[in-house]
């Protein structure tokens, strides 16, 4: 049977205090040693990190491109992706471009029923009027990656032909391991444990509403769709920065998008100020307590070009956001103090 544990504030704080105090030495404490001390450890961290996030599973792999040296926790386990798959999808979008098949201005349509919530700023539900707007594929990248708009990126994926040729592009690239077989709008119906088409039940009962979404959560944590491995994530990455996947001035394009993606701050938020980090998070819904699927990907750059590829991802996580908030900003300052100059 499993065990369903109940934590009060009290005791979740003295438990996160706790596990403060028993992971291994601060950044600070990084900093002043050796840069290759600190490399060393970095293991250590990682796997003591994991332990933390328990009993929610964190996968992290981290690639220094300087050295090709490369640390790994859990790198193989494929974990849902939510909005990091935006990245991908913009990636695939680009490349029909420079075949010709698109451009950044045309024009597409979006019709209020497909208008989806979920977005890190006000975003096109907010400047929606009427019944259709048009939208450029410019503007619907923008909002896909920089704002992490649902409705841009389903747009965009009705655009390039479907969530299959996303994955072929990847594939078609080296990138294995990742994999998109849903829109945001296919995603959203899992959780709510709708097929397509179908609508919640009338008169539906908060009970039964609870019981839809809990069958809806389990799915949604079964389902081996839209995922990715931390190192197929690392993997994407270094062959966009590299200009493996794009032209240099598409890979330029898609990474001012990275960069500008902000909110939510995950491991920029323990990164020093000199490094630029292009990232892109994802987030899934909560239900009692436990939330999916939160996660980072990211290229950090040091102002002499030295660059580490990090992408982190936690599933099953029961702590709070504040707790895991705090998590990917250490994470983020370890990392960061075993590659400082």
């Amino acid at each position: 049977m499993k065990m369903t544990r109940v934590r009060t504030p009290a005791v979740a704080a003295l438990l996160f205090n706790l596990a403060l105090a028993c992971s291994p030495p601060s950044a600070a404490a990084a900093e002043t040693a050796s840069p290759a001390a600190a490399q060393a450890d970095l293991q250590h961290t990682l796997e003591s990190l994991a332990e933390r996030a328990r009993p929610g599973l964190l996968g992290i792999a981290v690639l220094d491109l300087q050295s090709g040296n490369a640390w790994r926790v859990n790198a193989d386990h494929a974990f849902p992706m939510m909005s990091m798959f935006k990245a991908p999808v913009a990636a695939a979008v680009l490349s029909r471009i420079e075949r010709g098949e698109l451009s950044l201005g045309q024009q597409v349509t979006i019709k209020r029923a497909d208008v989806l919530p979920g977005s890190a700023v006000p975003s096109i539900g907010a400047k929606f009027q009427g019944e259709e707007m048009t939208f450029t594929v410019d503007q619907l990248l923008t909002a896909a990656v920089s704002e992490s708009d649902n409705t841009a990126v389903d747009a965009l994926i009705r655009v390039v032909g479907g969530p299959q040729v996303v994955t072929a592009f990847l594939h078609a690239h080296g990138v294995d391991g990742m994999r998109v077989d849903l829109d945001e709008a296919g995603v959203g119906r899992m959780f709510r444990a709708l097929a397509p088409g179908e609508t919640v039940p009338t008169n539906e009962s908060a009970q039964a509403e609870h019981a839809r979404h809990q069958r809806g959560f389990q799915a949604f944590m079964a389902d081996p769709r839209n995922r990715s491995t931390p190192d197929a994530a690392v993997t994407f990455l270094r062959k966009l920065w590299r200009n493996e996947l794009l032209s240099p001035a598409s890979t330029q394009h898609l990474l001012r998008l990275m960069y500008a993606q902000t909110i939510p701050n995950r491991l920029r938020a323990g990164l020093p100020k000199d490094v630029r980090f292009a990232d892109k998070t994802g987030t899934s819904g909560t239900l009692d307590g436990e939330v999916g699927a939160y996660n980072d990907m990211g290229i950090m750059t040091w102002p002499n070009g030295h660059t580490v590829i990090v992408a982190a991802l936690l599933s099953g996580s029961r702590a709070t956001d504040a707790e895991r908030d705090a998590l990917f900003a250490e994470l983020g300052r370890r990392i960061a103090a075993a590659f400082q100059h």
